[in-house]
């Protein structure tokens, strides 16, 4: 079984101009750090999301204004790093999208 990197070099040889060693593979190993990021940053954006459905889930079935106070700073703080991710996410998907298209990687 081949490493994701091992893909990557692989398919920078069908990628670029007469097999070029330095440009295609570069490219190649770019977009792959490039994926990387975006799935990582996905990732935190869905366990952002599951710890708000948590706290709100703890928030409903005690019923306190205390829990409701965890709740709103809960949404609050997870609202400000949602934006955050979604900023620096955002144009790493652009990219990485506008790879597979434009150089079939």
């Amino acid at each position: 079984m081949s490493s994701p990197a091992a893909k990557a070099d692989d398919a920078a040889h069908s990628v670029g101009s007469g097999g070029d060693e330095e440009g295609p593979t570069g490219l190649a190993r770019t977009l792959y750090w490039v994926r990387v990021g975006a799935y990582s940053l996905a990732s935190l954006v869905a366990l952002s999301l599951l710890m708000v459905g948590t706290v709100a889930v703890i928030a409903e079935v005690k019923g306190t204004w205390h829990w409701a106070i965890h709740l709103e700073s809960t949404i609050s703080y997870m609202g400000v790093f949602t934006g955050g991710l979604l900023a620096l996410l955002v144009p790493l998907l652009a990219v990485s999208l506008a790879a597979r298209v434009v150089y079939d990687v």
